[in-house]
């Protein structure tokens, strides 16, 4: 990703930067897809393989990133334990 765009996203809940998630932090998430166990912030099932992710400062939730694109919606969210 772009480093000029990353300096200017936000989480579009808290406003809180956004970082790349760390591969194992995303194949683990994808494991997660694939058991069928993985919702998002609506409670709606996630069903797509994740290309990536953007994570908030806090840790708290990370917003997919699906053919290079991320998205930045808050029911798209999926929390990090």
């Amino acid at each position: 990703m772009n480093a000029e765009l990353l300096s200017i996203l936000r989480c579009p809940e808290t406003r809180q930067p956004i970082a790349v998630a760390e591969p194992a932090v995303v194949a683990r998430l994808n494991a997660q897809v694939a058991a069928g166990s993985l919702h998002n912030a609506a409670g709606q099932p996630v069903t797509a393989k994740l290309d990536g992710g953007l994570v908030r400062a806090d840790g708290k939730a990370l917003y997919p990133v699906r053919n290079n694109v991320p998205v930045l919606l808050v029911d798209e969210a999926i929390a990090m334990a």
